[in-house]
């Protein structure tokens, strides 16, 4: 008798759902409070509304095919990367599996640390140069610059400002970020789709890359394996240093909201520092998950520099950093400045 009623409950689901045969129309994920934000390893309680009281068998919940922890109602948010999610929950009815989707957020579990700076050294910088890179090797700062008609990659003594060689970019791109990994200087271009590689002795051009699913290029870092590229959202993509494709991303966010405004990058120990668009600061960002874990504010800064014929208020901002392993500090300029800061960064007291 009761699997009689069993198969006509089921019967009667179909008959329910009208027209439309998708059995997940008539369920949804139900969270905590109805919120869609969430912060890392947050325990939430999560049930399935099941809008016709349809027999189900108990669920199982995914995000980006791990599956979550569950007991006691409740599952556990804890993911290696955060930022926009689509949480699964799979069940049965009968023999048939149904799969029904929510999107939510997950966000880092604290706030940002806050960061200042201590000037070690001043040097002078070209101010022609829209600096869009810097990367450091073998004692020689390597530097791209922007601006159709004005992008170049040079190499630069730091000490003395004085440009040790350079090349010119074709007059229609927008040169952006640059990176060295394997004895191979990469550069991206803005709006171009297109990005280059160059033998960094002589800056000879090896081949042009085309971008992916990336929107633009921005700043370029590396971690010893892989290429991280931001292109102006909230993702920082892995690039294959080798076939150049996109392997994924990260999305950088704080514990409160996703972030989409990080411009140069450096990589260090783990982390990515990211110049903050047309913002005297810079992020902190864990390299796996995305959480932004401080931000540097470097205000104060841009009053230091001489304000040239090349100035421009509203675009020569603070861009451009790279990191001296030697020296344990960080190097920082700005687009058209006429100074190149060796800083040291420490928490703010």
């Amino acid at each position: 008798m009761t699997k009689l009623l069993s198969v006509y409950g089921f019967l009667l689901f179909f008959l329910a759902c009208g027209g439309d045969k998708d059995p997940a129309k008539l369920f949804d994920i139900q969270l905590e409070g109805n919120k869609k934000k969430f912060q890392q390893k947050q325990e939430v309680g999560i049930a399935i509304k099941n809008k016709k009281d349809i027999e189900i068998s108990i669920p199982d919940y995914f995000i980006d095919g791990r599956q979550l922890t569950q007991a006691n109602g409740k599952v556990i948010l804890n993911m290696p990367t955060l930022g926009n999610k689509l949480l699964v929950a799979k069940f049965k009815i009968e023999d048939q599996q149904v799969e029904i989707q929510k999107k939510i957020k997950l966000l880092a579990a604290k706030a940002p640390e806050v960061y200042t700076y201590e000037i070690i050294n001043t040097y002078p910088h070209d101010p022609k140069a829209y600096t869009q890179g810097l990367e450091f090797s073998n004692g020689v700062l390597y530097e791209s610059t922007g601006k159709k008609g004005a992008s170049t990659v040079r190499k630069v003594d730091f000490e003395t400002g004085e440009i040790l060689q350079q090349i010119d970019l074709d007059k229609t791109v927008f040169g952006e970020g640059i990176t060295l990994l394997n004895d191979k200087l990469y550069q991206l271009t803005w709006q171009s789709g297109l990005g280059y590689v160059y033998n960094p002795s002589n800056l000879e051009k090896i081949q042009n890359f085309s971008y992916g699913e990336s929107r633009e290029g921005w700043g370029l870092c590396n971690d010893g394996e892989k290429l991280f590229k931001s292109d102006g959202t909230e993702r920082i993509w892995f690039l294959n240093p080798t076939t150049l494709e996109e392997q994924g991303y990260i999305e950088t966010v704080t514990n409160k909201s996703i972030f989409n405004m990080a411009n140069e990058l450096e990589f260090v120990d783990g982390k990515i520092y990211a110049n903050v668009y047309q913002k005297e600061s810079m992020m902190i960002i864990d390299a796996t998950s995305g959480a932004i874990e401080g931000v540097i504010n470097f205000g104060g800064l841009k009053n230091k520099i001489d304000k040239g014929p090349q100035w421009d208020e509203g675009n020569s901002v603070l861009n451009g950093v790279a990191y001296h392993k030697e020296r344990g500090t960080f190097f920082v300029t700005g687009k058209n400045w006429n100074k190149l800061f060796e800083v040291k960064i420490r928490k703010k007291s």
